[in-house]
């Protein structure tokens, strides 16, 4: 266990190492959740009915959310070049635990989804939002649910980078997995103007119940608890249980272990 955690950390620690050399993927952990944000705010949000809360309040967790799910594109496309420039077999052939590459990059996306959440609450700030009517407690409640919704999507993005071809592909088709899953839910617009069918879908959409569960740890009272909260955690479960083995049998397969 000791020499699993060890592996994990230094694997962890050269995902991170990467990202200052490769500009690209820090910018889409900062200035383009930024860009998000400002256009939403301030270009849609005056024509968006929220159901009577200010439109930033209302944005901020969505967007945010939306932003850690994405975060796990960074370990699909780590994954996906690691495999097809043999670098997986360079580690098979170190000792060091199997799992650790996996486990590494699932746990460096921690490390990156903080940053890039730090990074969207400091600007929410500043264009209006507000901790207003919660606690801190709920605050850091809220921190959690994101780290543990994101690092159940670092897993599903696994899967996706040891299944496609290359890294373009891996990007192309994260991006249509989980692109329509954000927009249709109640991260942008409340599901009770949506049409039926939409509705319906948004309803039960995992990205609804986990945004209106950061909203109410966030906002407080305005916004009702339901089952939001447990079912966010249920639901980051599950994609962990689901996912995880999934990867870990593909990685197995592309290592040849």
């Amino acid at each position: 266990m000791r020499r699993l955690v060890n592996d994990t950390l230094i694997i962890a620690e050269r995902n991170l190492i990467r990202l200052p050399r490769k500009p690209e993927l820090l910018l889409a952990f900062t200035v383009q959740p930024i860009m998000f944000l400002l256009l939403f705010r301030y270009v849609f949000g005056g024509a968006i009915k929220t159901g009577g809360i200010s439109y930033v309040d209302f944005l901020v967790p969505g967007i945010i959310v939306q932003n850690i799910a994405f975060g796990g594109f960074v370990t699909a496309l780590g994954l996906n070049e690691d495999v097809h420039k043999g670098l997986i077999d360079r580690f098979r052939s170190l000792p060091m635990a199997r799992p650790a590459v996996l486990a590494g990059r699932t746990f460096s996306d921690i490390v990156t989804n903080l940053l890039s959440m730090t990074v969207l609450t400091i600007t929410g700030l500043i264009i209006g939002f507000s901790f207003r009517h919660t606690i801190p407690l709920d605050v850091i409640a809220g921190i959690g649910l994101l780290v543990l919704f994101g690092y159940a999507f670092s897993w599903v993005f696994a899967l996706v980078g040891l299944l496609v071809s290359s890294p373009e592909s891996a990007n192309s088709f994260g991006f249509i997995a989980v692109f329509p899953l954000t927009f249709i839910s109640s991260a942008f617009v409340s599901p009770q103007f949506m049409p039926a069918a939409l509705k319906a879908f948004a309803n039960v959409n995992p990205f609804t119940i986990i945004v209106d569960a950061m909203r109410h740890l966030w906002l407080g009272n305005p916004y009702p608890a339901g089952n939001y909260v447990w079912g966010s955690v249920v639901w980051s479960i599950v994609i962990i249980a689901v996912f995880a083995p999934l990867a870990v049998r593909r990685y197995r397969r592309a290592a040849g272990v």
